[in-house]
């Protein structure tokens, strides 16, 4: 028996709306190294609360680590990320730095083309700002 994985060639979603302006209301957000799915800022410094939506190619543990490192410096760094837990990046690099990880439930419709073809998390490394 076959199974179809369902993949995508994107890498760039943009997020919801609802999604930025919740978790924002909650976080204050002060920086976005990565706006409108863009690859800006893994090579400078974040703000004390730093919302990122890292492109979800291989590129995706680079960002993680920039953000736990961001974090370990006192500050607050919110994910929107895959639900990828069969991942290498999730069990090497998520998990061991004790994040919060809040699952989304149902799919996210993205401005792109509709809904998410995989589930997504909010990942929350560091205390509250």
């Amino acid at each position: 028996m076959k199974f179809k994985q369902f993949t995508t060639r994107r890498c760039n979603w943009h997020t919801p709306k609802a999604i930025y302006d919740d978790l924002n209301a909650e976080f204050a957000f002060n920086d976005d190294p990565c706006p409108e799915g863009g690859m800006f800022g893994t090579d400078r410094a974040w703000g004390s609360s730093t919302f990122c939506n890292p492109p979800y190619g291989p590129a995706i543990a680079e960002w993680i680590e920039k953000g736990i490192l961001e974090a370990k410096r006192g500050k607050v760094v919110v994910f929107l990320l895959p639900a990828r837990t069969d991942t290498r990046w999730f069990h090497d690099i998520v998990l061991p730095n004790n994040p919060e990880i809040r699952f989304i439930k149902g799919r996210l419709c993205f401005s792109e083309g509709g809904r998410a073809p995989f589930p997504s998390m909010i990942v929350i490394f560091g205390g509250q700002p």
